[in-house]
């Protein structure tokens, strides 16, 4: 079982700088986007094969998240609370019979933090939300996490101690999560590897020179690590500041 997970910083725009090749090149059973920055009816994707549901903000052009997959789910909730709108359109989770699938575009922190508290008490309810779903059944949870775990996980650790995606609450809210019973496929299969990221700056040649963050994620419950086969960084795949991470799960009886 094949899962991509990409943060496209606006679809539209990601399509014209060849998103379709891509998805067509990677035949994944699940391909999940955020930050979608779109409205419903803005674009049409002809994706024979796959079902999709998208989870559309309330705010025009700002975040969003979608799932693409050739395997019709049980029932899709949209949000953290079935029935309650959830008006960033920051998750969407798909049941199936043996696993949940849940995509995530983490809210960011801000420059000046000023959203920082904010975003403690979304890592508080989704984690909530995660480990409820997890007592019945094992999680695939991806997305932009919007935090590097580890100073392996960004090129710069010494200057960006304190910032944006690098606070010790930040940190400390990922290493919880994780300790409640999931793991981090990347870093189980290659917990030394570093130079290896999902994002960089727009700045003038920082990604030529690799300067970047891990902040996109595949996690698993702990109890499916023995199933994680291979994880993935398409760091070579452009269209967007970040670029599309990927899992493969052993997948007999999976599905």
């Amino acid at each position: 079982m094949k899962l991509v997970s990409w943060n496209v910083n606006g679809i539209r725009a990601c399509v014209k700088k060849g998103f379709l090749n891509y998805f067509e090149e990677q035949d994944a059973d699940f391909f999940c986007l955020q930050e979608t920055k779109l409205q419903e009816g803005q674009i049409e994707l002809d994706l024979p094969g796959y079902y999709q549901y998208w989870n559309y903000a309330e705010r025009k052009g700002y975040s969003g998240t979608a799932v693409f997959t050739k395997h019709k789910p049980l029932h899709v909730t949209y949000g953290l609370d079935e029935g309650v709108i959830e008006p960033e359109g920051r998750i969407i989770t798909l049941e199936y019979d043996q696993f949940f699938l849940v995509t995530v575009y983490t809210p960011n922190s801000k420059r000046d933090l000023a959203r920082l508290a904010e975003r403690l008490e979304w890592e508080d309810k989704i984690l909530s939300y995660v480990q409820e779903l997890d007592n019945r059944k094992p999680v695939i949870l991806c997305g932009d996490l919007n935090v590097a775990h580890q100073e392996i996980d960004l090129k710069n650790h010494k200057t960006n101690h304190g910032n944006s995606g690098f606070t010790k609450e930040e940190r400390e809210k990922m290493t919880a999560f994780l300790a409640s019973g999931f793991v981090d496929s990347f870093r189980y299969l290659y917990p030394d590897r570093d130079d290896a990221y999902s994002w960089w700056s727009y700045m003038n040649k920082v990604r030529e020179r690799n300067i970047g963050w891990r902040i996109d994620y595949f996690i698993v419950s702990e109890r499916w690590k023995n199933k994680i086969q291979e994880a993935e960084i398409h760091a070579d795949t452009m269209g967007s500041d970040h670029c599309p991470v990927c899992l493969y799960i052993k997948d007999e009886d999976t599905i």
